[in-house]
């Protein structure tokens, strides 16, 4: 290459680089970690350790839309522990969730039968509608924790009447807000949306807080369905990425509209690996993360605020106006502490980062408020504990991610 040709080309590649590491970056993210450690808005915020980068550039450099080994590993684990024929790692939970609908929905009109608070139904921005042009039919459960075998019964569509859109699949959700759905519903269930003819899908996001809070092997979990949703960025707490399972058609139908939806990877390796580490070295938290989330849970009936949702893996929700105490007094009052606390509303998530520190502050916040409401001479009342927020489920400006 002549110099006049290094000359003209010069100013061109000096204007596309691009260097994003900050001089400071170590400190950076020292202090967001330490900033995750106090934030109880989701568990998606977790980040990667040292450890688990390290152990990611060891992984296959293959191109997942031919074959990239250490993916490939990864998916035939996962189909493995799950009892399933297959599995396709994609990018996310709700990526996940709309091939396995788009894969067993053939020809519309149909319908999909879940809880009215399903992230399918509430936070995929209407996926099933748009993907797979599927009415979905959402039911509110009477005991407001899970639908019951009588309620899929008395909402399912099979009917020939031409003004009803078929149901072609029941999904359930589980955890679900935190809660875990009872194994035996979703046996009975299970047999029979299978008796007649359904396919029966779990957004399994948070399954493993299941098994390990209830000591149920995955693949008893996963059995009743015939795919089954898994993520690795939540609980577990690596960057990127969640899993499909079912049989060897299903997933070979998913692979093709994971293509056609754009979610097609290349050089997936390293978050395969990534997604590899949180199975062996960060689900055997969730013992601890369990255990910190009752501690919360205790602590604020000790102060007599009001439990809206019980901590049976992850998460509780709270209402702070039977101590005359707001959501926002609380957040205003976690953001100026020294150390401050990031918070969201009626919903406390506990995560594989979540410090004991951070937990112990947040009692010691909301304890204090309450006692500050008491001397100024609010006194609870019946009325005060059953409180505006009578929804469970209730997130701050609905812009918390799930």
């Amino acid at each position: 290459m002549s110099n006049t040709t290094d000359d003209r080309l010069a100013p061109i590649l000096n204007e596309l680089k691009l260097d994003l590491i900050s001089k400071n970056h170590i400190v950076e993210n020292a202090s967001k970690r330490k900033e995750i450690a106090r934030t109880f808005i989701s568990d998606t915020i977790t980040v990667p350790t040292a450890d688990m980068y390290a152990y990611a550039t060891l992984a296959t450099l293959g191109d997942d839309v031919y074959y990239e080994p250490s993916t490939a590993a990864l998916e035939a684990h996962i189909a493995k522990i799950t009892g399933k024929e297959a599995g396709l790692f994609v990018s996310s939970g709700t990526l996940s969730n709309q091939l396995a609908l788009r894969s067993h929905l053939l020809q519309p009109p149909y319908s999909v039968l879940l809880d009215n608070r399903a992230h399918i139904n509430k936070y995929e921005a209407g996926g099933a509608a748009f993907h797979s042009g599927a009415q979905t039919i959402a039911i509110e459960p009477a005991n407001q924790h899970h639908l019951t075998l009588e309620e899929i019964k008395n909402n399912i569509i099979i009917s020939s009447d031409v003004h009803f859109a078929p149901t072609e699949v029941v999904a359930l959700e589980n955890t679900l807000n935190g809660t875990i759905m009872p194994q035996d519903e979703i046996l009975r269930i299970s047999e029979y949306v299978h008796s007649v003819g359904i396919k029966f899908h779990l957004d399994g996001a948070r399954i493993w807080h299941v098994a390990v809070e209830t000591g149920t092997p995955l693949k008893e979990l996963c059995e009743p369905f015939d795919s089954v949703s898994v993520c690795f960025s939540k609980g577990l707490g690596a960057p990127v990425g969640s899993c499909l399972v079912g049989t060897k058609d299903l997933i070979t139908k998913a692979r093709r509209f994971r293509k056609l939806f754009g979610g097609g990877m290349r050089q997936t390796g390293v978050l395969a690996a990534c997604a590899a580490y949180s199975l062996s070295h960060n689900l055997p938290q969730l013992v601890r993360v369990h255990a910190l989330t009752k501690r919360l849970e205790a602590g604020l009936e000790e102060i007599g605020v009001k439990i809206l949702s019980r901590a049976e893996t992850c998460m509780v929700f709270y209402d702070p106006s039977s101590v005359g105490v707001t959501y926002d007094e609380i957040a205003q009052r976690g953001s100026a502490h020294p150390e401050p606390l990031i918070l969201g509303g009626s919903r406390l998530v506990v995560h594989i980062q979540t410090s004991e520190e951070a937990v112990e502050d947040f009692l010691s916040i909301v304890r204090q408020l309450a006692q500050e409401k008491k001397d100024a001479g609010f006194v609870p009342t019946d009325d005060a504990a059953a409180g505006a927020f009578k929804d469970v489920y209730v997130r701050r400006a609905a812009k918390i991610p799930k």
